[in-house]
């Protein structure tokens, strides 16, 4: 085909960092800390088996048939349930469209919301998927300074009044990726009296918020929504396994009413057995034990990574220390380029997403993003060796300091 014949929008599609990574560490002995995969030693596979088994048997008609756009009913009613009993919200199985994992629904929302030239204002850093999602709208990218306690909500005032045509905010309050940070309850409210004030969507991104290792749940924004102008996404790729791509999407009418005209565009409907085979699990009564087990599992992980660090890292490093999720922040000696870091690292064995991805308008070259939910212990404290040696070599080359062991756990 010509490329001429290409739409215009193609000119700034481009290829996941992550995707490349994990493309370029397959079937590699490289110690990947990269992508944000889940132990897959942890997926429910006997259960599944036997669940599937049984659907299949009992109602397989039905499971390999189409079915409605909105989703399976029995899982909808599961989803508005589990997310009321979680995070203090009133939703119904009406207001639930489940989709082929949270990504489509960043999508969705997208096709919805975005004519070219429109603003989203998102959390600097914010997620590397979404800016993929919604680049193809050619929109524009507001970023809105954040600290230890979500975004800095006077400079999301001050954006607010000085934008042209902002369509939504997007965050992510939970151990946010790539950032591993946690929203407070004051800041959350605080976004909430502003985007009432202004009459602006949220959309609130909780993809992690169940893998919590210490402390409560916050409540959800949506909580907090008089005007009911909150959007969840969720999924259960973090919860149970992304390869079944299950998520949804939690809205008021008319906006779910629209995403799922917009989903029947796309792919008619998720595929009925895999949310047959998420229902009936939830149905068992294990599924919240599970989550209990990949939490521990995944704090054990966190906690090695974070001493590894701590005992690593040269001076002027600092990371944080997410109380769950999947991901842990870097900032490297400022001057540091993440990207000629990771050369060093692809050579030694290792790998991680430099943070420049996370930011819209780019930037932030000194910034990295870990995980820690994919590799065993011994695995995670070896990639950070290895990384440490990197670089204390590339500082060295550039005449900087090279002693080990001043690695910050304060808040990056």
């Amino acid at each position: 085909m010509v490329t001429e014949a290409f739409a215009k929008r193609m000119e700034v599609v481009k290829a996941s960092a992550i995707r490349e990574l994990l493309a370029l560490t397959a079937g590699r002995d490289v110690i990947s800390l990269a992508g944000g995969l889940p132990a897959p030693e942890l997926f429910p596979t006997a259960e599944l088996a036997t669940l599937t088994s049984r659907i299949l048997a009992e109602r397989g008609g039905a499971a390999l048939q189409y079915s409605p756009t909105e989703g399976y009913g029995p899982l909808r009613a599961q989803i508005a349930a589990r997310t009321n009993s979680h995070w203090g919200t009133a939703y119904t199985a009406e207001e639930i469209l489940v989709v082929t994992g949270s990504q489509q629904g960043l999508d969705l929302v997208g096709k919805l919301f975005l004519d070219e030239g429109d603003e989203i204002l998102c959390e600097s850093p914010t997620y590397v998927g979404a800016i993929s999602a919604w680049n193809v709208m050619r929109p524009r990218w507001v970023e809105v300074p954040t600290d230890e306690d979500g975004m800095i909500i006077a400079e999301l005032e001050r954006l607010l009044t000085t934008s042209r045509h902002p369509k939504f905010i997007y965050v992510i309050p939970n151990f946010q990726n790539p950032s591993g940070r946690t929203w407070s309850l004051e800041r959350r409210q605080q976004l909430m009296a502003v985007a009432t004030r202004h009459g602006i969507s949220v959309l609130e991104d909780n993809p992690y918020g169940e893998v919590r290792f210490e402390g409560t749940h916050l409540p959800s924004l949506r909580t907090m929504d008089p005007d009911r102008l909150v959007i969840g996404l969720g999924t259960f790729s973090k919860i149970f396994c992304p390869g079944l791509r299950v998520g949804w999407v939690a809205a008021s009418q008319p906006v779910l009413g629209k995403l799922i005209l917009l989903k029947q565009g796309a792919d008619l409907h998720t595929p009925t057995l895999n949310q047959m085979q998420i229902s009936a699990s939830i149905d068992s009564g294990d599924f919240e034990a599970r989550i209990d087990r990949i939490a521990a599992v995944y704090r054990e992980r966190r906690d090695a990574m974070s001493r590894a660090l701590e005992r690593e890292l040269p001076a002027g490093a600092r990371f944080t220390r997410p109380a769950g999720g999947l991901f842990l922040w870097l900032e490297l000696p400022e001057g540091v380029d993440a990207r000629e870091l990771l050369k060093r690292c692809m050579e030694a064995g290792v790998a991680f997403v430099p943070g420049e991805s996370f930011y819209p308008n780019g930037g932030h070259a000194n910034t990295v993003r870990l995980n820690y939910s994919n590799m065993p212990v011994d695995r995670i404290e070896e990639g950070v060796r290895r990384i440490a040696v990197a670089l204390r070599g590339l500082l060295a080359a550039r005449g900087g300091s090279v002693a080990s062991g001043g690695g910050s756990g304060a808040k990056a």
